[in-house]
């Protein structure tokens, strides 16, 4: 295989593996995305004796980082810096994975290598799930979000049972098409060309079995979205706060009538700080609290920005602010609130921040940095957090809502916590607009249908500008807002009950793969020590 061969290879997966990220391809372009690159690498591995790990690196970098550019380059919209960050941190992460696949190849032979690469692809992904450093938006199972009736089986495997899927396909596939290189002939691929066809067509088949005959269950509940529309950039920390009040009451009375037991606004909807200990007070809230007397089943969820006051005879965390005025130390937090006619008024903070964005990777060593980072949320520095998912609790329906915001929807274990607390239904807060038209707010959009498919749970999703959707229990988005418009829409969605595969493992493949990866170090170490003292 010659330079420019490997280089067209190499460029053909980086394009391959981004494609399905736009609306107009299928994620089934992943099946075979990698087989170009893995081609590459077997090359190296024929002629491991004349070219290094290093090679295989090279060529990798340069397939992932054209996936990386072409699927997220949107990030720059909010900021350049935090753009090539995202892209070469992702793609360098990647790259490394696919060079430890290489040397595992290398060390172990074929069926070990090949091997190795789902296990450590799964781990790396597993890895930015659960790190406080993390990025899972491309994480392989991803890119069947916009193809829901083919991966119904989720709610068993969630998205990294996507990702094992696409890794064995590709892996398969390769077999295949490298024995026919070789040998020419199809009846001694006969084996390989069966279970390859069995291993696409089954979980499809029994998706479409599922999809087609899953039927809802729950009551439903009437629930109203709220799109205020503020452009982040030019409007939303420029505008009055009461004006924004206003104009997400408007909309609120617009949409209003007596079946309706929900509205919801977006992320930050309220974005000067409240004080926590001052919450009843503040005006935003005095007047959202007076609107739900008017319509007293309702219950009012909004995004919001407040601060925290801390205990002085508690440790101070490194997230805390000092306020020289009240002589204290603060958290500031990315919160949603429920409002309804009672006096308690319950908040939860988001707790999947975006990295150098809303928080300070490894603050303890870094924190000098905190000055220099954008935060979405309208404060500075990093944002506190809590430990455990809240839900809130309706109690004239005896249901409760998961209150997920924003960037947390990309993540499915995380989500599953809610509904061990009881939600019956996902309630999505979010800012898309600092994007901009690009691709970016839609892919946030379709992540929620994963959710949706994993918890089986309705999902009701408010933006500040599109898209606001309502979402149902098989993950089919059935009502939409247009982008950039001031709008408020309203539908119905049934409140389950039921715990799913999913909800109740978690991301057990990824613990399991995680494992066996460190099995595979382990085993290698010891291997080279027993040589090194043989030799």
């Amino acid at each position: 295989m010659t330079k420019n061969a490997r280089l067209v290879f190499s460029f053909f997966t980086g394009i391959l593996l981004a494609l399905p990220w736009y609306q107009q391809f299928s994620g089934l372009l992943i099946l075979v995305a990698f087989v170009p690159l893995l081609f590459v690498e077997d090359f190296f591995y024929q002629h491991k004796k004349v070219f290094k790990p290093s090679d295989v690196f090279t060529y990798a970098t340069l397939a992932f980082i054209i996936w990386n550019i072409l699927t997220t380059f949107w990030i720059k919209n909010s900021d350049i810096f935090a753009a090539a960050a995202v892209i070469l941190l992702n793609t360098f992460f990647m790259s490394l994975t696919f060079l430890f696949f290489h040397i595992t190849k290398r060390k172990f032979g074929y069926k070990a290598g090949n091997f190795s690469l789902i296990i450590y692809w799964i781990s790396f992904e597993y890895l930015f799930l659960h790190a406080h450093l993390t990025w899972p938006w491309l994480n392989l199972g991803n890119s069947f979000a916009g193809d829901i009736s083919f991966i119904q089986w989720y709610e068993y495997t969630g998205v990294l049972g996507g990702t094992l899927w696409i890794l064995l396909i590709n892996l398969l596939l390769f077999k295949t098409l490298k024995f026919f290189k070789q040998k020419k002939k199809i009846k001694a691929q006969l084996l390989n060309i069966t279970f390859f066809t069995l291993l696409l067509v089954i979980p499809i088949l029994v998706s479409k079995i599922i999809f087609k005959n899953y039927k809802e269950t729950g009551k439903e509940i009437k629930i109203a979205l709220i799109q205020p529309n503020f452009d982040p950039y030019n409007e939303k920390y420029q505008i009055p706060q009461d004006d924004q009040i206003s104009t997400i009451l408007n909309l609120s009375d617009s949409i209003i009538d007596k079946s309706i037991n929900y509205i919801i606004a977006p992320e930050t909807a309220i974005s000067d700080p409240i004080w926590e200990h001052d919450l009843k007070s503040d005006s935003s809230i005095l007047r959202i609290k007076n609107f739900v007397k008017e319509h007293p089943k309702l219950n009012y969820i909004i995004g919001a920005s407040t601060y925290k006051k801390l205990d002085d005879n508690k440790k101070i965390p490194f997230t805390a602010k000092y306020d020289a005025k009240d002589n204290c130390y603060y958290n500031a937090h990315n919160s949603a609130l429920q409002i309804d006619t009672s006096n308690y008024i319950p908040i939860y903070y988001k707790s999947k921040l975006v990295s150098g964005v809303e928080t300070m990777p490894f603050l303890y060593f870094l924190g000098f940095l905190e000055n220099f980072i954008l935060d979405f949320g309208g404060v500075t520095g990093s944002l506190g957090t809590q430990n455990e998912r809240e839900v809130f609790f309706n109690i004239n329906l005896n249901i409760s809502i998961a209150p997920v915001i924003c960037y947390e929807s990309a993540f499915g274990e995380h989500v599953s916590d809610y509904i061990k607390k009881g939600a019956n239904f996902i309630f999505i807060l979010t800012n898309d607009g600092w994007w901009g038209d690009t691709p970016g707010y839609k892919q946030h959009l379709h992540y929620a249908g994963l959710r949706a498919i994993e918890t089986r749970r309705s999902i009701a999703r408010s933006a500040n500008t599109g898209i606001s959707a309502f979402i149902n229990q098989k993950g089919e988005t059935i009502q939409t807002t247009n982008w950039w418009i001031k709008v408020a829409i309203k539908n119905s969605l049934r409140a389950n009950n039921e715990i799913t595969f999913y909800v109740k493992h978690g991301d057990y493949i990824g613990r399991l793969a995680s494992f066996l990866a460190v099995f595979i170090f382990l085993y290698a170490f010891v291997k080279q020590l027993i040589q090194k003292q043989i030799n």
